[in-house]
């Protein structure tokens, strides 16, 4: 099932695509809106696949192939490593983002939402 785009997803996304190259940023960032939910990984760690209507939205013409075009590293209380956040495009145009945790704890899409986008926590 196609959903729409949760903003948690597109914040965390929005933030990944601010330190891609300047082109390819902008380029990226305008097929957000387009974007839709394909599947979600099924362990809960917010990995999420995307859908996106090509015919509304031209592609990053400097991305062929897959490619990581945001890749972070997520910090911790004490400035560890606790997770990785990336996205991926196909051909230009974005395909998924990963969340990766780096340790046995569980790191999801919502501890990265909360470490990378604080302005949008709620109160």
């Amino acid at each position: 099932m196609i959903e729409a785009l949760p903003d948690d997803v597109a914040h965390v996304l929005d933030f990944a695509l601010s330190f891609a190259g300047a082109l390819s940023g902008i380029q990226l960032g305008m097929q957000i809106r387009h974007l839709r939910v394909q599947k979600r990984c099924a362990c809960g760690c917010g990995s999420t696949y995307f859908s996106l209507d090509v015919d509304a939205v031209a592609p990053a013409p400097t991305l062929t192939g897959t490619q990581v075009v945001g890749d972070m590293e997520v910090l911790g209380a004490h400035q560890e490593t606790i997770g990785q956040v990336q996205v991926f495009t196909k051909d230009g145009y974005l395909a998924w983002l990963e969340v990766c945790s780096w340790n046995d704890d569980s790191f999801t899409l919502a501890d990265a939402h909360r470490r990378l986008c604080p302005c949008f926590r709620r109160v």
